[in-house]
């Protein structure tokens, strides 16, 4: 996504359910409780994978929905706190045309905290980016349904990791009054992150196929 948009300047979103697992991000890996953090997933049926962006630890259950936006950028060091408010406003708008009463904002003790988050009754989404010279990602996570199997999962996991966490703080569209349906939630994120903007929709495979061989 981001070398397609590097090149031709167009912004990609991409809405997606990733398979079940939990991610841990970078502070986690340096925890002393990392390995115990590992396992207390893994005992629960969700393999552990480190990512490179984000903060603390995020469970997918199957139905969590993970989102991606890549766009241009004519100066690195701009634009961060615009394209955050961007974003999250987009998940609001999404969120709110479900039947979900989203707002910012998280509660005391959620998973992966963070300043640009997104509430209802409990955290349903956080989000983070990267930047890069030309490009900028702007990516999180949607909770869609299974917020009590998610809450049991991380439990142990942040325990392990010694980081405050209360399981009730663990919201999702359902409990939020929304559609525990993770496809109508993704057309309903990538209508608001697309915006105003022409939709022409590309597959995974044809970009990996035109822009992956020489920029892996």
């Amino acid at each position: 996504m981001l070398v397609s948009t590097a090149e031709t300047g167009v912004p990609t979103v991409r809405v997606w359910a990733p398979h079940r697992h939990v991610a841990f991000g970078r502070r986690d890996a340096r925890a002393e409780g990392y390995e115990r953090a590992i396992t207390a997933a893994e005992s629960h049926g969700y393999p552990a994978v480190e990512r490179s962006v984000g903060g603390r630890a995020v469970a997918y259950s199957g139905t969590t929905l993970a989102f991606a936006v890549a766009v241009p950028t004519e100066d690195s060091r701009r634009g961060l706190e615009a394209r955050y408010d961007a974003a999250t406003t987009a998940v609001v708008r999404a969120l709110r045309s479900l039947g979900v009463p989203a707002r910012r904002g998280e509660p005391e003790a959620s998973f992966c905290p963070g300043d640009h988050s997104v509430q209802a009754r409990g955290k349903i989404s956080g989000i983070a980016q990267r930047i890069r010279r030309e490009t900028a990602l702007v990516a999180g996570v949607v909770v869609v349904d299974a917020h009590e199997e998610l809450a049991s999962v991380l439990a142990p996991v942040y325990e392990a990791l010694d980081v405050p966490f209360d399981p009730d703080s663990v919201g999702s569209v359902a409990r939020s009054g929304g559609p525990a349906d993770p496809d109508a939630v993704a057309e309903s994120l990538r209508d608001s992150l697309c915006g105003d903007l022409g939709r022409r929709t590309v597959s995974v495979s044809a970009l990996l196929a035109e822009y992956g061989d020489g920029h892996r």
